[in-house]
């Protein structure tokens, strides 16, 4: 019979996308779910940018572009990264890819090879993990607790460090925790990768702009290590963008050349219309992305509120993004109508069947004991999920 190959074999589905499927098919039979799951704004592209697209169709930008996206979207992201961040690069030394997922890929295709430690702090994105088992390299995970804000320490990150080591895999502000690393902290583990020059830094920034606790700090910033860090980022989350797909890294010049010669042979160039949308995002008035900060920042003090509201939950206060990530281990090993539910990916299940709301177990996240919740609804939903989360969890015994 034939088989896969033994590197699709090795990929875990992604549980984010696999939750929210099954939320969508209970919807589909009439059941009213509340799609908690789902790691994406709710909010329209703003208008001026898809102006900017259907200006791009009547000019007809309907060609191949260039592999790593045209000189005047490379232009413009180099513009935003010296106004917003106060960091210089080139337009050479950025590359566009379908997503800020394809870009975190390409940078770990490009650098990892068989052995290869790659260090990932947990809780972790689902995809990174997944992503350093397709470049064949080997994953060392770093755990933070909620007792620590999910963030770990220098002492940490310098014991996972071994001769192995190739690269560190930072998010902030994160998905699923929505902790963020201040300026100090940054700094410290910085200090510490600072003592080994063969450690590539990827800096995960696709939530900058959903930051509650002022300025956006980027590890990128210090020198010590500067010429080792790959910025990752897009247009999906600060511009509610996801579904154009467009993403892009800056980096030191030989791993921009090395992903674009990798993406130049499995997808070339993002989308032409969704980079010319991406320049106009950009370029152009940054008042629709403080509009929707807010309403992520009003939302994320509303889900603590609710979160803190339900017995057993430990809620910490989340600082950007827009998740939040309980940990809800009182519940673990407890039983339902005497079935036992054994870990956090089970609790998420019976959420979803007993109270009609989507979330996704922690599992999948290097976190077992915990659960997300995406804000990124109306406060009415949110009320409502959380009212039914409670009374769901209050049978449990």
């Amino acid at each position: 019979m034939p088989q896969v190959s033994k590197r699709l074999a090795a990929l875990s589905p992604s549980e984010t996308l696999a939750m929210s499927q099954k939320s969508n098919e209970l919807k589909a039979q009439g059941i009213d779910v509340i799609n908690l799951s789902v790691g994406e704004p709710d909010f329209f592209t703003p208008d001026f940018i898809k102006e900017a697209a259907k200006k791009a169709i009547d000019e007809n930008y309907s060609f191949y572009s260039p592999v790593p996206g045209y000189l005047s979207l490379q232009k413009a992201i180099a513009g935003k990264l010296k106004r917003e961040n106060n960091l210089d690069y080139a337009p050479g030394q950025i590359v566009c890819s379908n997503g800020a997922k394809q870009s975190v890929c390409n940078v770990l295709l490009s650098i990892i090879g068989p052995g290869d430690e790659v260090i990932v702090p947990a809780p972790y994105w689902v995809s990174y993990v997944e992503m350093v088992k397709l470049a064949e390299g080997a994953n060392v995970i770093v755990t933070a607790g909620i007792e620590q804000d999910f963030k770990i320490t220098p002492a940490q990150l310098e014991a996972a460090i071994t001769p192995k080591t190739k690269a560190l895999i930072l998010c902030s502000p994160s998905n699923p925790t929505g902790s963020v690393y201040s300026k100090e902290e940054l700094k410290g583990l910085a200090d510490v990768l600072a003592n080994y020059p063969d450690i590539i830094i990827l800096s995960d920034e696709i939530y900058e702009h959903i930051n509650y606790v002022g300025k956006h700090e980027s590890i990128a910033q210090f020198e010590n290590i500067r010429e080792r860090v790959v910025i990752i980022n897009g247009v999906s989350k600060g511009y509610a963008m996801t579904g154009w797909r467009l993403g892009w890294i800056a980096a030191p010049q030989w791993i921009a050349a090395a992903c674009n010669k990798l993406q130049g042979q499995y997808t070339s160039g993002p989308n032409s219309i969704a980079q010319k949308a991406a320049e106009a995002a950009y370029n152009g008035p940054q008042d629709c992305v403080e509009t929707m900060r807010q309403a992520f920042e009003r939302r994320c003090n509303l889900m603590v509120e609710l979160g803190r509201d339900i017995p057993g939950f430990k809620v910490n206060q989340p600082q950007g993004a827009f998740y939040l990530f309980p940990d809800c281990s009182y519940y673990i090993g407890k039983s339902f109508n005497g079935k036992k539910i054994a870990n956090s990916a089970e609790l998420a299940m019976y959420l979803l069947e007993e109270a009609h709301v989507a979330a996704v177990g922690g599992m999948a996240f290097g976190a077992p004991n915990c659960i997300r919740f995406s804000y990124a609804t109306s406060d009415e939903q949110l009320v409502e999920a959380m009212k039914r989360v409670k009374k769901a969890l209050a049978v449990i015994s």
